[in-house]
């Protein structure tokens, strides 16, 4: 097998010492069945990002994150790079011109949805009613935008083939962003809507039984925050597709901050995986690189190590360095910033060197700050497949120094 068992941890790739420390914490808390680290992983917020606690009868909504559903849906145009590098700078600009980054729309076009007339969103009345009207607006007004922090569009070409596809990487914003803090504020007897304190990055998760009632109820509007990740990812790519002239072929759509109930060695259990795509025998899955990195589409194989697994996967790269010290501190009042090991000249250098049209991003998602995607993909050979390597060519994300409180 290609991991290794640390105390209780199953670990893919180097261990590094912060995740471990969470990871050993996660399993240790509650009723749980493995705790596992993918090759990509590091440092979250209770639980590891690339990280994966499976629970029997519990869910943890700190493990599933403040962007709830956050994942990717890639597909396969039926263009060729031949036919859109010529006009591959007025194309990115239209992207970035007509897609929402970062805070607020850039257009007005109200995007409506039968997700709207979705029975669970009685869970939020059962809250408050307020509470209820006010995330259906924010949900409402926020559907199809894409935020800041490391959500892309990507414009990508196929190595075998060089057929275009387009990515994106995004989930349920500040819809969902609210329902978590609104559950973990109730966990601890604060209102729903109530400013929660500073938590602590390393406390234990706390823990909800799903056949609680906050439990049910936490399941239910998760995976409300699900579908409506979905639906924003959906509308997206037909934005890009319209721009394009173009139409798909192939679809890979998946969430990679979830818990899924799920039947492993025979008995239903949870799988919490924060940061790591499932790789179930057969299932595809997109896997994003830097810009200055391939990107890929992956299937699980049915092997005994991906089994052992609880048929999870890596979900990027993996962060080497942090945003702060990538970028350096920033100052809100001044707008400055200070103490950045990269600067944006370095970054521009580097996405120019490989080929990428960019428009936005800040130097803390330079490719500098992760590693290279090939070596994380290695440690995972006995559990995935990789069907296609896609190059970026163009990369569009929310501008430096975009505020948005629902990033990641």
């Amino acid at each position: 097998m290609a991991y290794q068992q640390i105390d209780n941890v199953k670990v893919w790739g180097q261990p590094d010492e912060g995740a471990m420390a969470q990871a050993r914490v996660c399993s240790r808390t509650g009723n749980v069945v493995q705790t596992l680290l993918m090759a990509d992983h590091h440092k979250g917020y209770c639980q590891p990002i690339g990280g994966v606690v499976v629970y029997d009868g519990q869910i943890s909504p700190a493990g599933v994150g403040y962007d709830i559903a956050c994942g990717n849906k890639a597909v396969r145009t039926n263009l060729t790079a031949g036919e859109i590098l010529p006009r591959l700078s007025s194309i990115m600009d239209e992207i970035a011109r007509r897609i929402s980054f970062g805070v607020g729309r850039v257009n007005q076009e109200r995007v409506d949805h039968e997700l709207f007339d979705d029975p669970d969103w009685t869970v939020y009345e059962d809250v408050d009613k307020q509470v209820h009207d006010k995330l259906k607006a924010l949900a409402r007004a926020q559907l199809g935008t894409v935020g800041s922090g490391n959500h892309f569009v990507d414009l990508l070409v196929e190595q075998e083939n060089g057929k275009v596809w387009i990515a994106n990487h995004f989930g349920s914003r500040g819809f969902g962003h609210k329902t978590a803090s609104g559950f973990i504020n109730l966990m601890a007897g604060r209102e729903f809507m109530a400013n929660a304190p500073g938590e602590k990055m390393d406390q234990p998760p706390a823990l909800l039984d799903l056949d609680s009632e906050l439990g049910d109820m936490y399941y239910r509007a998760m995976r409300l925050a699900g579908r409506y990740a979905y639906a924003g990812r959906d509308y997206v790519i037909q934005q890009v597709l319209s721009i394009l002239g173009a139409e798909a072929d192939i679809e890979v759509h998946n969430h990679h901050n979830y818990a899924w109930k799920e039947m492993h060695n025979g008995r239903e259990v949870v799988v919490v995986r924060k940061g790591a795509t499932p790789s179930a025998p057969g299932q595809v899955g997109f896997i994003g690189g830097s810009m200055g990195d391939i990107s890929v589409i992956v299937r699980g194989k049915d092997t005994l190590e991906n089994q052992e697994s609880y048929y999870s996967t890596v979900h990027g790269a993996g962060r080497i360095m942090s945003r702060t010290q990538a970028a350096g501190k920033m100052n809100w009042k001044t707008r400055t910033r200070s103490g950045g090991q990269i600067s944006k000249e370095q970054m521009d250098r580097a996405v120019r060197e490989f080929g990428v049209e960019l428009r936005g991003a800040g130097t803390d998602e330079s490719p500098f700050v992760y590693r290279q995607l090939r070596e994380v993909l290695d440690a995972h050979v006995g559990t995935i497949d990789v069907l296609h390597v896609l190059k970026p060519i163009g990369v569009c994300m929310a501008g430096a120094d975009e505020f948005d409180p629902y990033k990641d």
